[in-house]
């Protein structure tokens, strides 16, 4: 061993000694690593600092931009509410469908662009459920790594592994050839994180700072959640075609409605309910009752109304646009004496009253006439954007809570095709090979900005810079372990000590050579070095090649064991809030599963 690869053992060991302590932090850590590498030897200043030009994480970065584009018109929180609407009240079946998805995705896609889109999504379904994002996070980031195993294009060393065949004069793999071993493993990791994510929510992942009220606690403390219903309009309902105003369902029914849920050809568009809305067969409405024990059946019946179902507040379906607000009347409001009816809320100001407490207490029954009270509050409920403008109105009106969801709303939503159109651009080009997919993503950037989908100042600030640091200052550890010998020297040692073994045997010292190669540097790197091996090993015991290069590609994906071991990790770490240790914890396990299956079907699928 050179005194060269010593130090930099040494330098590697250190690293993630205090990566495993998690003091300093990662990033800062990353930085050591870059002051300490050139003091080496091995590596120039400027080899040292080459990460910072690199493609993948120039990729990442333009992703973060594309990721926030979405946020901001909209479609990130329409996805989530896709997410929760299929999912119900289950976070298992939220769980399934989220892995499903990413993966699904990330089988014709880039992984890492999948996560990182897919990061936002989490945070807000995570928010609006009241779930842990870290029960979510380490399952988003393991089917974008299983995703893949799916097909030949999903992930670079499959296609390396592909080219390094078709040089030694074989067939190359096919597209589908990872397919079946991939849904083994698809099925495996969602088994397995739905058993392990109770690991996943430990004391450390919590949020920092006072808990915000959400659209859930307003509702509750005005009980409305026990109000609220979903009624469709029948083809024959009297109320088709009539307006609100001309109906008066709340003063003859107790029937408050909210907004209206109106089917189009290929999406639902919701409404805010005025007195000039016209009500349409098949519209759904949102409302809320005078009463939760108000005996409607009859009134449902005669009014040509049809009860549906409602797993989860209407308001946190649609908490993109539907708002609820808590009130106050200041001192010097000429409000107080009046009832709600005289203050013509719908009318003056597009919102609708659906909840008042006076000393603490949520009052039921008809509201309109009822007579305000200067101690009383007021739970009001319509567009955001109406919502905001109740806080200019000071001298009537004192808005004292407005729940988290309101960061929730998108600034530009109006631009969400634009921002579909996008990603669209940038997909097709990542997928036909024309450009590298570095430059499909900045174009994709260029597209946001261009449609005004997205500013500079909001594009910069959507970049994870700690991220970023942290993948620039292990990158040069590959270079440097090369130079070194170090990886061949590994390599070497580890074939020759498992050289007399079965073939199945071999395959599991492939891959377990590949996984642990596949921490330190990255995994088209290792493809890169492991393929010539595979190939070579498969000559030498007279066998066919394929199962020992698809063994090979498997394990090149199967970086589920640190943080730092692929980006797609790396992207969850800080939203996760996870230590190195819970990708440890979980993640070498699942690798031995995952070991397993590849032992056991590889040779199945592709003779030996």
């Amino acid at each position: 061993m050179s005194n060269e690869l010593f130090w930099v053992l040494g330098l590697l060991l250190t690293a993630v000694t205090l990566f495993i302590l998690n003091k300093p932090r990662m990033d800062v850590v990353a930085l050591l690593v870059i002051i300490g590498l050139p003091l080496t030897g091995v590596l120039s200043i400027e080899q040292t600092l080459a990460g910072f030009s690199d493609p993948s994480v120039v990729l990442i970065a333009a992703l973060f931009v594309i990721g926030d584009g979405l946020v901001r018109t909209g479609i990130a929180y329409r996805l989530g509410d896709w997410l929760v609407a299929r999912a119900g009240n289950s976070e298992t079946r939220l769980l399934i469908l989220l892995m499903l998805t990413a993966a699904g995705l990330g089988s014709v896609m880039s992984s890492t662009g999948v996560v990182a889109i897919f990061i936002p999504v989490v945070l807000g379904v995570s928010a609006r459920l009241r779930i842990a994002p870290a029960r979510l996070m380490m399952p988003l980031a393991f089917a974008g790594l299983i995703s893949g195993m799916l097909t030949l294009v999903a992930t670079p060393p499959n296609l390396v592994i592909h080219a390094e065949l078709r040089r030694a004069g074989l067939e190359g793999f096919g597209f589908f050839s990872f397919t079946p071993i991939g849904l083994a493993v698809l099925a495996l990791g969602i088994v397995y994180m739905l058993l392990t994510r109770n690991w996943l929510a430990g004391s450390h992942c919590n949020n920092s700072g006072p808990e915000r009220l959400t659209l859930s606690d307003l509702a509750h403390a005005y009980r409305l959640n026990e109000r609220e219903r979903r009624l469709k309009v029948r083809v024959d309902s009297p109320l088709a075609n009539q307006t609100l105003n001309e109906l008066e369902l709340r003063q003859q029914y107790g029937i408050n409605v909210i907004a209206v849920e109106r089917q189009r050809k290929f999406r639902t568009l919701l409404l805010m309910a005025t007195g000039n809305t016209l009500l349409e067969p098949g519209d759904v409405l949102l409302v809320d009752l005078a009463s939760p024990t108000i005996g409607l059946l009859d009134a449902y019946h005669s009014l040509g109304l049809e009860p549906m179902n409602l797993a989860h507040s209407y308001f946190s379906l649609h908490a993109h646009q539907l708002g609820l607000a808590e009130i106050a009347l200041p001192p010097e409001s000429q409000l107080p004496g009046k009832s709600i009816f005289e203050l013509g809320f719908r009318s003056k100001y597009k919102l609708n009253v659906v909840g008042l407490r006076r000393h603490g207490e949520a009052l039921q029954g008809v509201l309109v006439d009822e007579k305000l009270k200067p101690s009383d509050t007021l739970l009001v409920a319509g567009n955001w954007r109406d919502i905001h403008r109740l806080q200019g109105l000071s001298r009537d009106f004192l808005v004292l809570s407005l729940p988290a969801e309101v960061d929730e709303v998108a600034p530009a939503a109006r631009k969400a095709p634009y921002a579909l159109l996008s990603l669209a651009v940038m997909v097709a080009l990542m997928l036909s090979g024309l450009l590298p997919n570095v430059m499909a993503a900045l174009i994709g950037c260029l597209l946001m900005g261009a449609f005004r989908c997205i500013d500079l100042d909001s594009a910069y600030r959507a970049i994870h810079w700690p991220t970023l640091i942290l993948i620039v200052g292990m990158l040069p550890f590959a270079q440097a372990l090369q130079q070194t010998g170090g990886v061949d020297l590994a390599v070497h040692g580890l074939v020759q000590l498992l050289g007399e073994a079965g073939p199945r045997g071999i395959l599991a010292c492939l891959f377990a050579v590949t996984a642990v190669i596949g921490l330190f540097i990255s995994n088209t790197a290792t493809a890169v070095l492991m393929a010539p091996v595979a190939i070579a090993t498969a000559q030498a015991l007279n066998a066919s090649p394929y199962p020992f290069a698809m063994t090979v590609a498997l394990a090149a994906s199967a970086a589920f064991m640190t943080p730092i071991s692929s980006p797609v990790n790396t992207l969850v770490l800080g939203p996760g809030q996870y230590r190195f240790g819970d990708f440890v914890r979980v993640g070498v396990p699942f690798t031995l599963l995952v070991m397993l299956v590849t032992v056991l079907l590889v040779p199945w699928i592709f003779p030996l």
